[in-house]
């Protein structure tokens, strides 16, 4: 797969869519034993320290073997400064007095196909997106949001629980372009009502933008939309009469389908969960 763009998409609706810390703990600080770090390197249910620190998002690999030696880092109560130093997950490894936890967050954006479906447990038997991308991660990745079966675009995969409940927020601000494919013609009274501002279920919705698709029949159009109501563009057009035929989502948090073909998946890049992390 290629590498897509982190930047996000243009507002438009055409097709071709530091320093470290001194070790406070003086020269008394505990070493741990050649004995004691040989035994651990045998042992396949430890994991070395860096790569620990470093899973919890604190900093890189590189970056925790420093803030190691300089004593930043405890387990069990007790300060380690031993390169090759390996723990258990049950071990307590603390930075900077702070509980990490060692378990690797990860991103996963998905071009979702028609066709399937995004409950975490379909009674159904119906395809599920979690096969599409079940090369992508051993750890257990969970949509951000859902899409109906039909419905077809970006969707982000991601086990960072903090993350999810930002994103999943109703006050988050986050920035969603679709394509919709309607039954016949969008009237141009209606486009100038969906735009003013429509009525759904006795809350109004305002959209961004709206308009028709560049080059296409009247029944395209394109519509930007922060709120984070379920399956809000299908029920603005079906308040107005028109039955929504096609939906894909090409715009998410500033995340787009550039170079990401349908049925593919990608890691974010780390800017791009910079990016997202600053959503509050």
């Amino acid at each position: 797969m290629g590498k897509p763009d982190s930047r996000g998409g243009k507002k438009s609706f055409n097709k071709k869519g530091s320093g470290f810390k001194k070790n406070s703990y003086g020269s008394s600080t505990p070493r741990a034993s050649k004995q004691t770090v040989a035994k651990q390197l045998s042992d396949p249910n430890s994991i070395r320290l860096n790569k620990y620190v470093a899973n919890s998002g604190v900093c890189s690999r590189r970056d925790a073997d420093i803030y190691i030696s300089a004593g930043n880092v405890t387990v069990n109560g007790k300060p380690i400064t031993e390169m090759g130093y390996k723990v258990k997950l049950t071990d307590e490894v603390k930075f900077d007095g702070r509980l990490l936890n060692p378990v690797k967050k990860e991103y996963v954006l998905l071009n979702k196909p028609k066709d399937f479906s995004t409950t975490v447990r379909d009674e159904r038997g119906r395809r599920n997106v979690a096969g599409l991308i079940s090369a992508a991660s051993d750890a257990k990745l969970l949509p951000i949001d859902k899409m109906d079966k039909n419905a077809t675009g970006l969707l982000l995969f991601t086990n960072d629980g903090d993350l999810t409940k930002r994103l999943k927020s109703p006050i988050n601000g986050l920035r969603k372009i679709y394509h919709v494919v309607l039954d016949r013609d969008l009237r141009s009274v209606d486009l100038k009502r969906i735009k003013e501002g429509l009525m759904v279920e006795e809350k109004v919705v305002r959209v961004q933008d709206v308009s028709f698709i560049d080059d296409a029949p009247k029944r395209e159009v394109g519509i930007e939309i922060f709120s984070s109501r379920n399956r809000i563009v299908e029920r603005i057009f079906e308040e107005l009469d028109y039955k929504v035929e096609k939906i894909d989502r090409v715009a998410y948090a500033g995340l787009t389908k550039k170079d990401l073909p349908r049925g593919h998946w990608r890691y974010l890049t780390d800017q791009e969960v910079i990016n997202l992390g600053m959503i509050k």
